[in-house]
C-alpha cells in the first residue's frame, strides 16, 4: 500500500498533492481508517524533492484536520437530544452517553489538544465534544493546534527520512496500536468499575 500511494501521489501535480493532503486530513477524522498518516509522510518525501512546500503543505492539511473535526463536532452538537434520550434505540446506552457528556465537560478541552495523537479516536472525540457543547471557538483553537503538530512531526518525518520512510510507518503503526490497545483497556476499566457500581447499589 504505501509503494501504491507513494507512486499515485508522486505522478500528481503540485496543486493535486495538495488536495489529496487536505483531503484525507479531512477524511480522516469522518471516517478513521483512511491511511492520512501515510499520506502525510509520502507529502513529507515529495517535500524533500522540491516539488511541494513544506509550510503550504503544513496549512493545507491542517485545515483538512480542522475541517473534518469540526464536521463531527457539528454533527454531535445538533443531534436532536430527544431522539437521544428517548430510549426507542436500545443500542444508544442514554445512561454512558450522559456519563461521558460530564466527563467531557470536565477534561474535553485536555482531550481536545490530544485528539490527533489519538489514533482511532479522533472521529469520536470530536463527536463528543459537539454533544457536551464545548465552547466552539476553544475547540476550533485547540483541535488546530493539535493537528498543526501533528501534521508537522509527520511531514517532518517523511521529508528527514525520504527512502527509509516506510521504517518511520512501521513505528507509527506501533503507535498507533499501543494508543489503541490503550484506549480499550480504560474503556474496558470504566466499563466493568460502572458495572460493580451498579451491582453494589442494587444491593
Amino acid at each position: 500500500m504505501f509503494e501504491d500511494i507513494l507512486t499515485q501521489l508522486s505522478s500528481f501535480s503540485p496543486i493535486w498533492i495538495y488536495i489529496t493532503l487536505f483531503l484525507f486530513a479531512f477524511v480522516e477524522n469522518v471516517f478513521p481508517p483512511s491511511p492520512s498518516d501515510v499520506v502525510l509522510l509520502i507529502g513529507g518525501t515529495i517535500i524533500a524533492t522540491g516539488v511541494i512546500n513544506f509550510i503550504f503543505s503544513l496549512i493545507i492539511s491542517t485545515a483538512g484536520s480542522i475541517f473534518g473535526f469540526l464536521l463531527m463536532f457539528y454533527f454531535g452538537s445538533t443531534i436532536d437530544r430527544r431522539v437521544v434520550e428517548s430510549g426507542k434505540y436500545k443500542f444508544i446506552p442514554v445512561d454512558g452517553i450522559h456519563k461521558v457528556e460530564r466527563w467531557f465537560r470536565k477534561y474535553g478541552y485536555y482531550v481536545v489538544v490530544a485528539n490527533r495523537f489519538l489514533p482511532g479516536t479522533r472521529a469520536i472525540i470530536s463527536f463528543f465534544a459537539g454533544i457536551s457543547n464545548l465552547d466552539i471557538k476553544k475547540t476550533t483553537l485547540l483541535c488546530g493546534l493539535s493537528a498543526l503538530a501533528w501534521n508537522a512531526i509527520l511531514l517532518y518525518l517523511g521529508y528527514v527520512f525520504g527512502d527509509n520512510v516506510e521504517l518511520v510507518d512501521s513505528y507509527m503503526t506501533t503507535y498507533s496500536n499501543i494508543v489503541i490497545a490503550i484506549t480499550i483497556l480504560i474503556i474496558l476499566f470504566l466499563a466493568v468499575r460502572i458495572y460493580f457500581r451498579k451491582r453494589k447499589a442494587a444491593n
